[in-house]
């Protein structure tokens, strides 16, 4: 007989019919698993704080891989969630709102989280809120974590940073804490996986009890009495702190017309000032905060100790001398790219063409063979070459990262950033855009000003990509000499530094000019929190350097490979009349001068390769090119590479292996480069060629995915529209004038 099982509707969540389980005789286990997997609950956990408090480590620490990234509905906010294991029986899925440090919205973002801690949000419900709290800046902690507890959720307090406050001599009485918030509270530190099954036990804890702090951090008697009690009796099941929010921003909420009607009713026959309140509301929890402070913190007599962080500032954050040291830092980060990345750079470089040398030799001579090594080969060697440079880059920024220097680098550069109308939180996305145009427009919604914003996505794309670093590294050692000046300073180093300022100087001219045009007239503002200094965290440094070599490989290596083999196929083949007429010629002129086979054999290779689809594609362009001094295979490089810059180098591999020699297989693609010629025996890529070219993709809008990602963050068509327009305008007029002057 098959044993029945009877499992009521209220155990399986949302299932409203009870659920039968038929199972054959002695299969308990089955019984036991199914039944402990429809027993386990899931529960939503808002995980909220302030900026720089850890939030994103413990994000990272609860949830490992199993994240999704999307966007908030109707705006272009990330969205993370993630699922996170929390007992045997309780599993959670954690959504990581934006950092906000109160519950008074300004950003985009801010309103995210605000409303979703308001249920506001009709997607994502909260049922717990997990707040990151930074214990070495408690007291700005508090006033967010106070008006958290107010809105009558269950809450757990994660304190991170613990380290850091212990180094400022400021010691917390945690039981004292939870005693003084009335919630529990969890010392944590998810950047060496410390505190976490503790607090995922007492997440457990409070989620079954339901515990919600049984004391208030306001008076509703000193700020609105009636208007609350008023709001409460149309929704009795909320808060008198969600009252009030109801009063200040019910415009902004999804409610029925006639509730809007009836709270702003309430508001006009008690008079009601929603900034006055505010105000006072701000001024009680401080009070009540500094008795906080005063029963649960000692803190260090700051005259006796200064801390290690503000000596360094002195120096680093000083009017003339830090812009001194962020030049320089920005020198050596430059040289080391080249000092470091160049023997396994030229190792990678020298086995490719090893390896295609002896292919060459081994396979025959048939369209396969061909495929593989001028097509597959020389598009695997375009990819791989760069990844030493890709890896120092990406290794060095997250240092600087790490260590608290970023957040200077928007300080010092904030004034300057405004006298083109900018301010210094554009500086971060456009030193993201160092790495990838695309986050780094996306981060530029952390900017508050709807002008500021719009002017920082439209110049962000000149700031000099990773995608880029191939094409400037192959260009300058083709045309600029591998010296080194006392011992230390590379030329090269230099002229690559030198590109990176001129997309930056460009970006703010850009930026000054713009400005005039764009009619959007708001106040701006800029608050920036200094995070400590750090030691940098080397393992983080390491995992980054792989992670970005990945992604170049996996994402920018498909497009490189699938270019790279659509040009093989269309340098290979061409109108079967003009390729027939070629090969016709060129075998009588063999049978005429037979002595002469290998050297016409070389000239009929050169025309075969002109006359197919992508020599006539490319001389259909070049008479537009030619002023900047580039040739037809610059110019199929040129419209390949507007799928992802980097393809330029994989374009020129396929091109300059197409039609060459076996014996020349094993030669490396600067090689090749640097000995093609134009028909008058001069140098393709000569120095001025070399350096239009540069300054052509220091400027130019070579990228469909920072396009797409605008008219996203615009949501138009017109101003990505306008940056093609004006990044390649200003590309061919600057790279123009370069040619003149250096030809």
């Amino acid at each position: 007989m098959p044993t029945v099982v009877h499992v009521p509707d209220f155990v399986t969540l949302n299932h409203r019919l009870p659920l039968i389980l038929l199972f054959a005789p002695g299969k308990n286990w089955i019984i036991e698993a199914l039944t402990t997997f429809i027993l386990t609950k899931n529960v939503n956990i808002a995980l909220v704080g302030n900026p720089n408090s850890g939030k994103t480590s413990l994000f990272n620490a609860l949830t490992g891989l199993n994240q999704k990234v999307g966007n908030f509905p109707g705006v272009t906010v990330d969205k993370k969630t993630g699922q996170c294991g929390i007992g045997e029986k309780l599993t959670a899925t954690i959504i990581d709102l934006p950092g906000t440090y109160s519950l008074y919205p300004k950003r985009a973002d801010e309103w995210v989280a605000y409303k979703v801690l308001l249920k506001q949000d009709t997607d994502i419900t909260p049922e717990m809120v997990l707040l990151v709290a930074d214990a070495s800046n408690l007291k700005r902690n508090l006033l967010f974590c106070s008006q958290i507890i107010d809105l009558k959720i269950p809450v757990v307090v994660a304190l991170s940073m613990i380290d850091l406050a212990k180094q400022k001599g400021t010691e917390i009485d945690i039981s004292g804490l939870e005693r003084e918030l009335g919630v529990p509270v969890v010392i944590i530190n998810p950047r060496k996986n410390k505190g976490i099954p503790q607090l995922k036990k007492i997440i457990e804890q409070t989620f079954h009890s339901n515990l919600k702090a049984p004391r208030e951090f306001i008076n509703n008697h000193g700020l609105a009495e009636n208007p609350i009690d008023a709001v409460k009796k149309l929704l009795p099941s909320i808060s008198d702190y969600t009252a009030l929010h109801y009063l200040i921003n019910h415009e902004h909420f999804k409610l029925t017309d006639a509730l809007q009607e009836n709270i702003e009713a309430i508001e006009v026959a008690n008079k009601f000032n929603p900034t006055k309140t505010q105000a006072e509301e701000i001024m009680q929890r401080y009070g009540h905060i500094k008795h906080i402070m005063h029963q649960t913190v000692v803190e260090a007599d700051p005259l006796q100790k200064t801390l290690f962080t503000e000596k360094l500032d002195n120096i680093l954050l000083d009017r003339k001398w830090g812009y001194i040291i962020l030049l320089a830092v920005l020198f050596l980060l430059f040289q080391s790219v080249f000092w470091v990345a160049h023997y396994p750079m030229d190792a990678i470089e020298w086995s490719f063409g090893k390896l295609s040398g002896w292919l060459g030799n081994v396979l025959p001579e048939v369209w396969w063979s061909d495929l593989l090594i001028n097509g597959v080969v020389a598009g695997l060697s375009g990819i791989l070459i760069f990844i030493p440079q890709i890896m120092i880059l990406f290794g060095l920024i997250t240092l600087l990262e790490d260590t608290g220097y970023m957040a200077r680098i928007s300080f010092l550069t904030d004034k300057l950033m405004r006298k083109v109308g900018l301010n210094g939180k554009s500086v971060m996305p456009m030193i993201s855009g160092l790495a990838c145009a695309v986050p780094a427009i996306m981060s530029a919604r952390n900017i508050e000003n709807r002008k500021e914003r719009l002017l920082t996505i439209m110049v962000t794309p000149l700031m000099s990509c990773s995608a880029r670093l191939p094409v400037y590294t192959i260009l300058i050692a083709l045309v600029i000499p591998s010296k080194l000046y006392f011992g230390f300073l590379s030329i090269q180093g230099l002229v690559m530094m030198g590109l990176y300022l001129l997309g930056t100087v460009m970006a703010l001219v850009v930026s000054f000019v713009m400005r005039w045009f764009v009619n959007i007239k708001e106040r701006s503002f800029f608050i920036l929190e200094l995070p400590v200094y750090r030691s940098p965290r080397w393992k983080n440094a390491l995992t980054t350097m792989v992670e970005k070599a990945k992604i170049f490989v996996f994402q920018a290596g498909k497009i490189i490979m699938v270019i790279s083999l659509l040009l093989w196929v269309l340098s290979s083949y061409g109108p079967k009349s003009k390729m027939a007429a070629v090969s016709t010629k060129y075998e009588q002129l063999v049978k005429n001068n037979p002595l002469q086979q290998k050297e016409l054999d070389k000239q009929r290779k050169t025309e075969l390769l002109q006359n197919s689809f992508a020599g006539i594609l490319g001389k259909v362009i070049e008479p537009v090119i030619r002023p900047l001094g580039y040739d037809w295979k610059i110019g199929i490089a040129l419209i390949t590479s507007f799928a992802a810059r980097e393809v330029f180098v994989g374009t020129m591999a396929t091109l300059y292996s197409v039609g060459e020699d076996t014996d020349q297989n094993n030669t490396t693609l600067r090689q090749k480069m640097y000995a093609a010629a134009r028909p008058d025996g001069s140098k393709v890529y000569d120095l001025a060629t070399g350096l239009s070219l540069l300054v052509f993709y220091v400027l130019a809008m070579q990228c469909m995915s920072t396009l797409a990602v605008v008219k996203r963050e615009t949501r138009s068509w017109k101003w990505p529209a306008i940056q093609l327009a004006y990044m390649t305008g200003l590309a061919y007029v600057m790279s123009l004038l370069t040619y003149t002057i250096f030809k």
